[in-house]
């Protein structure tokens, strides 16, 4: 690494896009490969909220974004980065961003040359890195927040009484009511007329809407509206804030590039087994949020609540990511996202379960079971579950 910093001539901003591409970096091993597909694809969704968290979090441990060699993936997030943390100067950005500004001062004097260097102060004074949960109010304190509430509510009677008595004051300093005329009259009335056809209508509007809604739930979900693809996980690695989640890179054939999924698989499935190996994925859920880390779909596998065993379900051989996976008669065209409020998958996952040959098949009542399978027809399988539960 101290090598190829010696002799390499650093790049301005405007150069990296065209010449990143020709530089010959230090050779990287398959895991270091896929942290840098990870960090490449993190560069694009630095708009997200937890991205730069997710970034700053990982770079606590690295030199460089793939460990202690330089990479593309260093210039390609640091063109990204740099505008940003440039307005980084107030004491908590510095606090949230700390491993993330160390990188960025590293990369500004040794790969980058950049117009105007961001200015780092070490000296500042920030608090650690600990993350305190917050205690329950003591019974004290809780009396004391009613106490406080109760008054409050006291004075703002108080408030309105006193309101109330300087407006009738104000009345009384007034001239006498004047009768309306007829004109008046019928225009209070056309207006009071008015307001009760307008909220006739947007009852009626409602009841419609209901009406509308009620039908579209009698029609019974389907698991062709699930999106389905096979994936091919490029990294897996244990997530940075929870002791049971892995962290995986997956593609999943779009064209933005390999998607962040979190599995809680620590306690069943073997790291060394979650490296790159071709899964089967739900992508159209909608995302979560997973201990600071969003997670972008669902990796499918069998399980046995009686015994613990946990099995991926496997597509058929020779795929490739992005391949169409669906029950045979369904299908159709997958939601973009599936809305959590339908909650079509949980109406349908229910359903899916494995054969005594290991096959995934999904059972409407009184239909015969319809096989998982990809264009070709050939079936997806777990290794040895048999009537898993498969979600």
């Amino acid at each position: 690494m101290t090598d190829f910093i010696t002799k390499f001539d650093k790049l301005s901003l405007d150069q990296i896009p065209s010449k990143v591409e020709t530089i010959e970096f230090p050779k990287l091993n398959d895991e270091q490969l896929a942290l840098s597909s990870q960090f490449e694809t993190l560069s694009k969704r630095l708009d997200e909220s937890d991205t730069l968290t997710q970034i700053n979090d990982s770079l606590r441990s690295k030199t460089f974004v793939v460990g202690s060699v330089p990479s593309k993936a260093d210039f390609i997030l640091f063109e990204q980065v740099y505008p940003l943390a440039s307005k980084w100067t107030s004491k908590e950005d510095v606090a949230k961003h700390r491993h993330l500004l160390r990188w960025v001062d590293l990369i500004q004097n040794t790969l980058v040359s950049v117009p105007q260097p961001v200015k780092i102060d070490y000296d500042i004074e920030i608090p650690r890195e600990i993350k305190e949960k917050k205690k329950p109010a003591t019974a004290g304190a809780a009396g004391a927040q009613g106490k406080d509430a109760s008054s409050s509510k006291e004075d703002s009677k108080a408030d309105k009484k006193k309101q109330k008595g300087d407006a009738a004051g104000t009345q009384s300093d007034q001239k006498p009511y004047q009768e309306l005329t007829e004109e008046e009259k019928k225009a209070r009335a056309d207006a009071k007329e008015a307001k009760k056809a307008a909220k006739a209508k947007a009852n009626a509007e409602k009841e419609k809407q209901k009406q509308n809604e009620k039908a579209a739930s009698a029609v019974p979900p389907s698991p062709a509206l699930v999106d389905l693809r096979v994936g091919f996980i490029q990294k897996a690695e244990r997530h940075p804030n929870a002791d049971s989640l892995y962290m995986s890179t997956i593609d999943m054939g779009d064209e933005e590039g390999p998607r962040i999924v979190c599995s809680g698989l620590v306690n069943y499935v073997p790291i060394e087994e979650m490296q790159k190996r071709y899964v089967i994925v739900v992508a159209n859920l909608k995302p979560v949020t997973m201990r600071g880390i969003k997670s972008c779909a669902m990796v499918l596998c069998a399980s046995n609540k009686g015994d613990g065993v946990v099995e991926f379900v496997n597509p058929p051989e020779g795929s490739k990511p992005g391949d169409k996976i669906f029950f045979e008669g369904y299908n159709g065209v997958p939601e973009k996202q599936l809305n959590p409020k339908k909650k079509i998958w949980e109406a349908v996952q229910p359903k899916f379960t494995t054969t005594e040959n290991f096959e995934v098949t999904y059972t409407e009542d009184g239909k015969p079971p319809a096989f998982l399978v990809n264009e070709k027809g050939e079936k997806c399988k777990n290794s040895t579950v048999v009537g898993a539960s498969v979600s």
